[in-house]
């Protein structure tokens, strides 16, 4: 996945489960959430001018859930 960024923002959290942001290159912003019902990660496009990137924060691949990692794959197919 090449030039893929994952991002958290400190105690944004939904349940029990981290928020994750996503982008690709010059793309667009991703919101990454858990939804315990699908059992599965979802995600929805942000709208940037609701939203401030200087308040993210990077995550390194390893703070990534494995089913999370998967799902972005997925996302981000090259």
């Amino acid at each position: 996945m090449n030039g893929l960024r994952v991002y958290t923002k400190p105690n944004n959290v939904v349940g029990d489960q981290k928020v994750f942001y996503s982008r690709r290159g010059n793309g667009p912003y991703y919101r990454w959430f858990y939804e315990e019902k699908a059992n599965e990660w979802r995600a929805s496009r942000v709208i940037t001018a609701d939203f401030t990137s200087h308040s993210l924060s990077m995550a390194t691949w390893k703070a990534v859930p494995v089913a999370l990692q998967t799902r972005l794959g997925e996302h981000y197919l090259d």
